[in-house]
């Protein structure tokens, strides 16, 4: 660190990331990420951390900004690999920076904060979710800007929509970001806009534990209860099984979700698919996880279920494409990130 002062910064900024990683209405698994720029270098978490470990375990990554901004400007395909821009003496175990490094660069504020808010995801898959949002954000400096892969794509979409005094994005069928000078400052305007943002759940029964146990083979009941409930709402069921709508969903949990029909059991399911899936939702009853689904996917299952009950369920709404599917399963960083979560290190 520069000085004494950015020090504190980085420390008040790990607590912060702290406390978001541990809410799972804000992020989720190794979803989401933090920067401070001191000087010339920007301090942001590594790629396949989770933020709630941000005070037990050093997941900030050192990256020299100017470079990583030239190559952002000049669409130069290095800038979808950040790594090559970390400052090696300071990055003593060799992590990777995030793969969204990008967008913090972009973000002229000292302090970013990037979170897959559910009650801001809920409304940026929606078709209409600009207008609801204008209607809400009245007073604030923000910015939508439509669906990009992460990485350079998202980069270049953001520096497009960027206009002097925006703090706040809203990034379709992705998340949220915010911006300030200061830690205190971009925790206060995080809370501000969640608040502005926030949606009511739909209220769903209790999963049939017992019924799914007799249908589980050797699958297993999801680490969190509240993850049942996305199988337990018809409008939410059926967001869910028309399609991906946001990358994490993807990267852990496969495109779109399975959906058992009537009278199938675990085996019958995999038996018509050809393949065992991550995750199967059985309607009325609940989900069941594939025996070895990583605590990413477990995470991620609960995100769905928060997300899909906060839907105005008559909303028309934008699903990644097949083809942007396709992009993040097969994207290298996207690969790394997988790989570290496999191995219990995400």
């Amino acid at each position: 660190m520069a000085t004494q002062a950015d020090a504190q910064e980085l420390a008040a900024l790990r607590a912060l990331s702290a406390s978001i990683g541990l809410n799972p209405h804000m992020t989720q698994a190794a979803g989401g990420n933090t920067s401070l720029k001191a000087g010339d270098t920007l301090w942001i978490k590594a790629s396949g951390t989770w933020l709630k470990d941000a005070l037990s375990d050093d997941i900030m990554v050192p990256v020299a900004m100017a470079p990583l901004l030239e190559a952002v400007e000049q669409r130069d395909p290095a800038a979808d690999k950040p790594q090559a821009f970390a400052i090696e003496h300071l990055n003593p175990r060799g992590l990777r920076p995030s793969i969204e490094t990008t967008v913090h660069a972009l973000m002229p504020q000292r302090v970013v904060l990037h979170v897959h808010c559910v009650d801001t995801i809920s409304l940026a898959v929606q078709a209409d979710g600009e207008a609801e949002v204008a209607r809400r954000l009245g007073g604030i400096e923000w910015a939508w800007v439509p669906y990009f892969r992460p990485g350079l794509p998202l980069a270049r979409g953001i520096a497009e929509k960027l206009r002097p005094g925006v703090d706040v994005l809203i990034l379709g069928n992705h998340g949220l970001v915010v911006a300030a000078e200061t830690v205190a400052e971009a925790e206060a305007l995080l809370h501000r806009v969640r608040s502005l943002l926030a949606r009511p759940a739909r209220a769903t029964a209790a999963p049939d534990v017992a019924a799914l146990t007799a249908l589980a083979g050797d699958y297993r009941l999801p680490a969190d209860v509240k993850a049942h409930a996305v199988a337990l709402d018809a409008e939410s069921l059926h967001m869910a099984e028309a399609g991906s709508l946001y990358p994490d969903h993807v990267i852990f949990l496969g495109q779109g979700s399975v959906v058992a029909k009537p009278g199938e059991d675990v085996a019958g399911v995999i038996a018509r698919l050809g393949m065992a899936p991550v995750a199967i939702l059985f309607p009325g009853a609940g989900v069941l996880m594939r025996g070895d689904a990583s605590a990413g996917a477990d995470a991620m299952q609960r995100c769905l279920a928060d997300v899909t009950a906060r839907v105005d369920d008559k909303a028309r709404l934008n699903y990644l494409t097949p083809a942007e599917n396709d992009e993040l399963v097969n994207w290298d960083a996207e690969q790394y990130r997988q790989k570290l979560n496999a191995a219990g290190t995400a």
